[in-house]
């Protein structure tokens, strides 16, 4: 049979495919995409857009890199998968060595997921076991802050913001969790007055909490928030004040994004979890980590069941723990602290127009994250369009417009790319 024209894809696409945090009623318009290769996407007419998003934030090496494309053809012809439970095999075993590496030194044992929010479940559930084991089954609860995003399924929706956040109407349903404020906004913002919340927050609920959960530094999809990393070192001691996990979610953050290979070390932290996804396998596949301390570890095996209570059907896939070994080696081979300063460097000069457009409230950068926020809700489908007339693939949200693009986009791409923000905030 001949393949479908394009246009009966899209039509085929809108009567049965949901896309992420999209209507399947009144969905909104898609580009059909029929390859990809460096920082372009090609579409199914030949045009090319310059990726602004790395496939959210995951493509740091680009596409069809010849060391990742040949990392998955020798391991697809050995094998593809074969299950966890009760065998192991090289890729998962290199690549848990490699993690417990670069982690801080404390954090020994690594849980190989399937995606960023299952790392953030498992997290969770070991924070539970751990109080279990000590013997305080009573701490079910997290500590999380105030305009954090953690992921989409139920355990990490509680911990997401319960009122500004994406999962506001599922409340009712779930856990209950407990928020301190959000940091002060700003690398170098004035803390004290945060601290003092958080800290009277904990010490009144301390019997009740497991753990604490943060994406340092940078807060996400939750509103690509920075702040003063110095709130890292007073989550620290809040923990271990009152026999909590804590947890660091890294899932955007890892890898080099905020100038760091952990956005943790500006804070010269160490958690006791910490959970890995997005860049974790440069883009190819989906895979995610919680990697946890030898204490933790314990802890869980002196709960009543003794042992973690988690199992996905591909955990450890062969083919996922290859292409994360061959991403993150090539990572560590290449200047990556020099080529996330280079494009730091190349976003505040681009991007330095749009504060003096009206409707924008702030023009902010860290690392390889450039953002513009405006001072309203951002038509989604209006500013997509015009960056892709000035040949640049954006998905904003809520009120941003931004961008975090792979490593190894070059300077007159990324300046391209800076045009196009700044374009679409302008309109």
């Amino acid at each position: 049979m001949p393949p479908p024209l394009p246009s009966e894809l899209l039509t085929l696409d809108r009567e049965h495919l949901w896309h992420p945090y999209a209507s399947m009623t009144h969905p909104t318009p898609v580009r059909l995409v029929s390859g990809a290769a460096g920082v372009r996407i090609t579409l199914h007419d030949d045009t090319e857009l310059i990726d602004a998003m790395s496939s959210w934030w995951s493509a740091i090496h680009g596409y069809r890199h010849p060391v990742l494309d040949e990392a998955m053809r020798h391991q697809i012809a050995t094998m593809s998968h074969v299950m966890f439970g009760g065998l192991t095999h090289q890729p998962a075993v290199t690549l848990a060595r490699l993690l417990v590496e670069l982690s801080p030194d404390p954090l020994r044992h690594v849980f190989l997921a399937d995606s960023g929010s299952v790392a953030v479940e498992v997290a969770l559930k070991m924070a539970a076991q751990y109080q279990r084991g000590q013997g305080r089954p009573g701490r079910t609860r997290t500590l999380a802050l105030r305009g954090g995003y953690h992921g989409d399924t139920l355990g990490a929706m509680s911990v997401c913001d319960p009122i500004g956040g994406m999962h506001a109407m599922f409340a009712d349903s779930l856990p209950l969790q407990v928020f301190a404020p959000q940091p002060p906004a700003g690398y170098e913002a004035d803390t004290a007055d945060w601290e003092a919340e958080t800290r009277a927050l904990a010490s009144a609920r301390a019997d009740e909490l497991a753990a604490i959960i943060c994406e340092p530094v940078l807060q996400g999809a939750g509103g690509m928030h920075i702040y003063n990393p110095h709130c890292l070192r007073v989550l620290r001691e809040v923990a271990d004040e009152h026999g909590l996990v804590l947890i660091f979610d890294e899932i955007a953050t890892g890898f080099g994004r905020t100038g760091t290979f952990f956005a943790a070390e500006q804070a010269d932290v160490d958690p006791d979890i910490i959970c890995v996804g997005k860049a974790l396998t440069g883009g190819y596949l989906t895979l995610a980590a919680a990697l946890c301390t030898s204490e933790v570890a314990r802890g869980i095996g002196r709960s009543e069941i003794g042992v973690l209570v988690h199992g996905p059907t591909f955990m450890a896939n062969p083919l996922a723990c290859a292409a994360a070994v061959a991403s993150i080696q090539m990572l560590l081979r290449q200047r990556w602290q020099h080529e996330v300063r280079r494009l730091e460097a190349g976003l505040r000069a681009g991007l330095e127009p749009a504060r003096a457009l009206p409707g924008v409230a702030d023009v902010r950068v860290l690392g390889a994250v450039g953002v513009i926020q405006l001072d309203r809700r951002v038509d989604v489908v209006r500013a997509s369009d015009i960056a892709a007339d000035n040949g640049v693939w954006i998905r904003p949200f809520r009120d941003l417009v931004y961008t975090m693009p792979a490593y190894v986009m070059d300077d007159i791409d990324l300046a391209q790319v800076c045009a196009a923000m700044v374009a679409a905030a302008d309109a």
